[in-house]
């Protein structure tokens, strides 16, 4: 595929036109609306905000030429911009990588670095490694904004933990997202981190107290808030298709971010594998670390998108969104997220059947994979 289509369906950010999008260089100089039988969609270029690695590299190590590969294979199917997301680590370790990513955010490679962890609870770990797990720190916060210099993007803290309140007030007050995850939180704890500026939620339903009737926790706190966007990992692996659903006719797509949490094995075959320090195991596309806890999954925000549609019973649109406009407009990303005139040339062309045919980003075609 090396054309845009003739006549498609364009999904804009002021609904779906019949017609052909016009490109100019890196940008989207207009949509023209022409006459006869759509011939598959053109949406946006996605936008993960939550990304371990794939294609058999990673981020997570905070190695540079690792994150280019891993940032050069979600682009190919599909994901235009990339977040780089660390796991829970000691605070050397999180400084170097820091460090050693910030010039691919400087390039445009990633669109920063998300810290999921360590600030985070040992009841609600997954795959993170206990021994570095700690108490949320406003000092160790500050360190990591400075080696970061604007590279810092979001942050999962959970809120029940002992200085938390203080470490998301600060993060909110530097413009780092700050989301609450991994979490044993009760509701009311859920509300004061949102109150203190937490704005989302690290996978919803995954790695959180689970909802009881007399002990509702996090869960109907943040779908409830509508201060909060709720990360959503579209694959069956994490959520069965009803509760898919119902995060979706509750939550509305405004107020969800569809994720892939994909860790170096997506795109791969079965086998042994690492996330962080922990070995990993893949079977049958799913990733577990040895004591059976889920590690990230193997899809890529495609297969998210895909999932949203034919599982979790969402319009092409609506799905649309939630893999680009609205994580564009979380993190204040105006330049992307939607086909509108003067934003950067990310698109996507499908065949009818949702399957990828071509990925533009900046106005230039890439090898879709």
């Amino acid at each position: 595929m090396n054309e845009l289509p003739a006549h498609a369906h364009v999904v804009t950010g002021e609904g779906v036109m019949n017609g052909t999008v016009i490109v100019d260089g890196d940008r989207i100089a207009g949509i023209e609306e022409t006459s006869g039988e759509p011939d598959g969609w053109v949406i946006p270029g996605f936008i993960d905000t939550h990304t371990h690695g794939g294609g058999g590299y990673s981020f997570t190590g905070g190695n540079a030429e690792q994150a280019r590969q891993a940032a050069a294979f979600h682009a190919s199917r599909g994901t235009t911009t990339v977040m780089a997301s660390l796991v829970s680590g000691s605070q050397d370790f999180l400084l170097e990588a820091t460090k050693n990513l910030k010039p691919l955010y400087d390039d445009g490679t990633i669109m920063g670095v998300h810290y999921e962890g360590p600030y985070i609870s040992p009841e609600r770990r997954g795959a993170h490694d206990p021994s570095v797990l700690r108490d949320p720190s406003v000092e160790e916060a500050k360190q990591l904004m400075a080696a970061a210099d604007g590279s810092a993007k979001m942050m999962t803290v959970a809120p029940e933990l002992n200085g938390a309140v203080e470490t998301i007030e600060y993060l909110a007050s530097q413009g780092v997202v700050v989301a609450l995850g991994h979490t044993d939180a009760t509701w009311e704890q859920t509300v004061d981190g949102m109150d203190a500026g937490a704005i989302v939620a690290t996978h919803l339903c995954n790695a959180m107290r689970p909802f009881k009737h007399r002990d509702p926790g996090p869960i109907p706190a943040l779908l409830d808030d509508e201060r909060t966007i709720s990360e959503v990992i579209a694959d069956p692996v994490h959520l069965h298709h009803g509760t898919m659903q119902f995060i979706f006719d509750t939550a509305l797509p405004t107020w969800v971010h569809l994720v892939s949490d994909a860790m170096d094995a997506a795109g791969l075959d079965d086998g042994s594998y690492k996330l962080g320090n922990l070995d990993v195991d893949v079977e049958d596309g799913t990733a577990r670390t040895k004591d059976g806890a889920i590690a990230g999954s193997t899809i890529t925000l495609l297969d998210a998108f895909r999932n949203a549609v034919h599982l979790g019973k969402q319009s092409v649109p609506a799905a649309s969104a939630m893999a680009s406009e609205v994580p564009a407009e979380t993190f204040g990303l105006t330049d992307v997220g939607t086909i509108d005139p003067g934003k950067r040339a990310d698109l996507l062309v499908l065949d009818n059947d949702l399957e990828l045919k071509g990925v533009m980003r900046a106005g230039e075609w890439l090898d879709a994979a």
